[in-house]
C-alpha cells in the first residue's frame, strides 16, 4: 500500500497538558469508538483531555442522551466477537465524557467553551453532515445565535476563538467522507469569506487550525439507552500525519499513516460498499424489516451475489491501482466482520440515506476505479448516478 504504512503515535504524537475535546455529535459510532479510546488511554494514567459532547441538532429526543453523558458513573460500550479466534464479550464504563450540551439550549457556554477551553474538535454529523443551508451566510458570523448547519456553527465559532486570542486548535473529523479533513476545510473557509470575514481571521484560520485528515472504522451495531452502545472488537482511527499535529491521547486502534488515501479507499469501497449493495438487496427485496447484516449474508442467493461484485467488480477496480492484494485481504475481514454472531447490525439503520450512500460508495467507486463494473453500474444509476 504505497505511502500508507501505518504507524502507531509516538510520545511526539499525543499531547500533554490539560485541555478540553468538544466534540460534535451524540452517535453511539464515537461513544465506542474515540470516547471509548480515551477512557482506555486515561486508564493507563494517560493525561486525557475531558470530553464535552455538543448536540447540533436539537432534536428534543436527545434530551436524555445528553443528560447521561453528566453521569459521572458513564455510560456503557459492550464489545462483542470474535478476537484472535477467541469469544470477546466484555462491558467498559466510558468515563471520558463529562456532560453533554444542546446548541439549541446551551449556546453560549458552547460558545465559551470552544474559545477559550478546547483543545480539540472532534465531529460526526452524518452523511449530510457538510451541507450548507441556503442563505445563512447573510447572517454574518455574529455568535448571538447558532447558524443552521455545522460547518457554519464551526465558522462562527472559530471566529469566536479568533477574536478571544486565537490558540491553535486541532480538528479530527470523523465523517465517512474522502479527505474529510480538507473537505471541512474548504467548506469552512469559503462560507467565512461568503460571511463577510476579513483577511486576519481567514489567514489565522488557515494557519492556526489544523483540520485533521482521518478515516475511522468500527462496526456499531446498537444504541443503549440512554447512552452507550454496542461494537465489534475491531476498531481503526486513521489519522494522516501533518506539520504541528498531535494525537489527543495514545491508543492501539489510532495510528497515524503518510497517505490516507489506500486506507479510505479499503473502507468506503469495501466494506462501506459492501453494507450499501445488502441494503439496495433489502430493500428491493422488501425482506423483513428488523433483518440483520448477519441474517442476509448468511443467505446463500444474497451471499452469491456480494461475493461476485467483490471478485469480478471491487478487487479488479482496487488492482488497476495496485492495490489487488491488499482489496483481497480487506474483503476477507470484511466478510468475517459481517458474519459476526454477536452483533445486531439491522439493515434498516444502514438504509438511511441510501442515495446519498450509493454516490459516496459506489459512484465514487466506480469513477476511481475505471474498470468495468456492471453489477454497480447499474446500482448507482438507479439513483440516477452514472461513472464519469
Amino acid at each position: 500500500m504505497s505511502g500508507g504504512t501505518l504507524h502507531q503515535g509516538s510520545m511526539r504524537n499525543a499531547r500533554t497538558g490539560a485541555g478540553l475535546i468538544l466534540q460534535f455529535g451524540t452517535s453511539r459510532f464515537l461513544q465506542a469508538h474515540a470516547d471509548l479510546f480515551l477512557h482506555e488511554a486515561r486508564a493507563e494514567g494517560q493525561d486525557v483531555p475531558d470530553v464535552v459532547i455538543v448536540q447540533t441538532s436539537g432534536a428534543p429526543e436527545r434530551a436524555g442522551r445528553l443528560a447521561a453523558f453528566s453521569d459521572p458513573a458513564g455510560f456503557p460500550v459492550i464489545i462483542r466477537g470474535l478476537e484472535n479466534g477467541e469469544k470477546v464479550d466484555r462491558s467498559i464504563a466510558v468515563q471520558s465524557v463529562k456532560r453533554g450540551l444542546s446548541t439549541a439550549t446551551d449556546w453560549p457556554e458552547i460558545v465559551r467553551l470552544f474559545a477559550e477551553e478546547a483543545t480539540y474538535i472532534f465531529s460526526n454529523t452524518g452523511d449530510s453532515g457538510y451541507a450548507l443551508t441556503v442563505g445563512e451566510a447573510a447572517r454574518g458570523l455574529g455568535v448571538e445565535a447558532p447558524l443552521p448547519s455545522f460547518p457554519a456553527k464551526l465558522a462562527q465559532l472559530l471566529q469566536a476563538r479568533y477574536q478571544a486570542g486565537g490558540a491553535p486548535l486541532t480538528l479530527l473529523p470523523c465523517e465517512l467522507i474522502n479527505g474529510n479533513g480538507p473537505v471541512l476545510k474548504g467548506i469552512v473557509m469559503d462560507f467565512a469569506k461568503d460571511a463577510g470575514a476579513d483577511a486576519a481571521f481567514l489567514a489565522w484560520l488557515d494557519r492556526a487550525v489544523i483540520f485533521a485528515n482521518t478515516l475511522v472504522d468500527r462496526i456499531v451495531s446498537e444504541p443503549l439507552e440512554p447512552a452507550g452502545a454496542v461494537a465489534e472488537p475491531y476498531a481503526l482511527w486513521a489519522i494522516e500525519d501533518a506539520p504541528g499535529l498531535a494525537l489527543p491521547c495514545r491508543h492501539p486502534a489510532m495510528v497515524l499513516v503518510q497517505d490516507i488515501e489506500p486506507h479510505e479507499r479499503l473502507k468506503l469501497h469495501i466494506l462501506n460498499l459492501g453494507h450499501t449493495v445488502l441494503a439496495e438487496m433489502w430493500q428491493a427485496h422488501r425482506r423483513r424489516q428488523d433483518e440483520t447484516v448477519r441474517e442476509i449474508v448468511s443467505d446463500s442467493c444474497v451471499r452469491g451475489r456480494l461475493d461476485a461484485v467483490y471478485r469480478d467488480e471491487v478487487i479488479p477496480g482496487f488492482a488497476a491501482h495496485g492495490m489487488g492484494e491488499e482489496a483481497e485481504a480487506y474483503v476477507q475481514t470484511t466478510l468475517a466482520r459481517f458474519l459476526n454472531p454477536f452483533l445486531k447490525h439491522r439493515l434498516a439503520d444502514i438504509a438511511g440515506n441510501h442515495e446519498l450512500k450509493v454516490a459516496r460508495r459506489i459512484g465514487a467507486f466506480l469513477d476511481w476505479a475505471g474498470t468495468p463494473a456492471p453489477v454497480l453500474a447499474d446500482l448507482a444509476s438507479r439513483y440516477g448516478r452514472t461513472s464519469s
